[in-house]
């Protein structure tokens, strides 16, 4: 077993564990922390418990220590010339004429790299755009090329339900969205209805998903012949978000009926 705290890096970012060794490091404080990509600040959002080696990755890396007021200062300072780092890219992006969009700039909180976010239908080549940036900055330049639900995770909005975007808001990693969970439910297909401000299925598809397919598990198929209150009948169609069966009568005819599942049995 290992002890950790769960670090955030951003708003509904993913949560990665660190090693607090001897640290009094408690949630909802700052941490400075050893990551891959260096030195960084973040905010301990699950306070020191115990997990096992398959929710790790190994080798643990560090808490350095808990953040102070000067911490929080290089932070800001970060921010507003990460802005800056925003506007010199646009106009590097402008004169290499680059099929690209400049999403979001990052800076590291050691500031020994600057992490430059964008979009392009496909690959771009921008080894001299680096080149560019590196000799303003002067430092370590990153261009990282993400996808449409990354975008609007960075950017934010409001989404068809009139709610703030899951995404920016606390959803910390996107799951596989299919097709198949709007037909399990049930949703019109139109793509405007079920897609999100990225273009690509809404997130919410999923939240139900498995209890659909729990209850889909109870009722019976479409085309099954079934014994009900009012008659022999077929199967077709079912609602699983009330539990009913729609049965077509087979001695009385009309519109299929709508039944409670506990008055249909198969035959």
């Amino acid at each position: 077993m290992y002890n950790v705290v769960g670090v955030r890096f951003k708003k509904a970012g993913k949560i990665y564990y660190f090693d607090p060794v001897d640290l009094p490091v408690a949630k909802d404080q700052h941490a400075i922390v050893e990551t891959a990509r260096g030195i960084e600040y973040g905010k301990v959002v699950v306070g020191q418990k115990q997990v096992g080696e398959s929710d790790v990755v190994l080798p643990l890396k560090k808490v350095i220590r808990i953040a102070n007021e000067a911490d929080a200062k290089v932070v800001e300072e970060n921010k507003r010339s990460a802005s800056q780092a925003f506007t010199t890219c646009l106009e590097k992006i402008r004169n290499h004429q680059l099929k690209m969009k400049l999403v979001d700039v990052e800076f590291t909180f050691d500031r020994n790299k600057i992490i430059f976010y964008f979009t392009a239908e496909g690959r771009v080549d921008f080894r001299e755009l680096v080149k560019d940036l590196a000799g303003v900055f002067r430092t370590r330049i990153e261009l990282r090329q993400i996808g449409v639900r990354d975008e609007a995770k960075m950017l934010g909005g409001i989404g068809p339900c009139g709610r703030v975007l899951c995404c920016s808001s606390w959803l910390g990693d996107f799951e596989p969205v299919s097709i198949k969970m709007a037909k399990d439910q049930n949703l019109s297909l139109n793509p405007t209805k079920i897609s999100g401000l990225c273009g690509r299925l809404m997130c919410c598809l999923k939240y139900e998903h498995d209890n659909y397919e729990s209850i889909r598990e109870e009722l019976p198929s479409v085309g099954k012949i079934v014994i009900t209150s009012l008659g022999e009948g077929k199967v077709t169609g079912i609602n699983a978000g009330s539990k009913t069966v729609y049965v077509q009568l087979l001695d009385i005819g009309g519109k299929p009926k709508e039944l409670p599942l506990d008055d249909v049995v198969v035959k």
